[in-house]
């Protein structure tokens, strides 16, 4: 993580955030979450939501981590995996974001219309967007609400 603070776009106010499973799975399964870069979440807040909620990060180093640096062959089968209903075991999960482009992309691999390859080179050109997830109420207790406010 390359900072200590994250933002979460919601449409309202979240102080005290939670970890739903009612809803559809993510890119890493259930869970709550974050963006490290504030301008990325402004962006997102203008399009689809209107308030960023800030939290500090604390004492994450004790927990149980999954870091992936950029897009990669694990990446993508686990994000496939968790999309797909699985779970895992880790506090808290860092990795590139994926966007609707890259879900067209997911979609043409999954029916077998796109091979890895192809798929990775189509990646090569984004600048991926770290996203972090907390997965367990461990997690949610390294971070802390600082504030919201609105976009536009």
């Amino acid at each position: 993580m390359n900072t200590d603070l994250v933002y979460h776009f919601n449409y309202k106010k979240v102080e005290y955030p939670v970890i739903r499973k009612d809803r559809m799975t993510k890119d890493f399964s259930w869970g709550f979450y974050c963006i490290e870069t504030k301008q990325y979440a402004e962006k997102i807040a203008v399009f689809k939501t209107s308030v960023v909620n800030v939290y500090q990060v604390r004492n994450i180093k004790s927990l149980y981590i999954k870091k992936f640096d950029n897009y990669t062959e694990e990446w993508l089968e686990f994000v496939m995996n968790c999309r797909n209903g699985s779970t895992h075991n880790y506090d808290v999960v860092i990795g590139p974001m994926a966007d609707e482009t890259i879900y067209e992309y997911m979609d043409a691999y999954a029916d077998g219309e796109m091979n890895k390859e192809r798929f990775f080179q189509d990646m090569k050109e984004k600048y991926p967007v770290q996203q972090i997830s907390f997965h367990t109420i461990k997690a949610l207790d390294c971070i802390k609400f600082v504030e919201c406010y609105e976009i536009g």
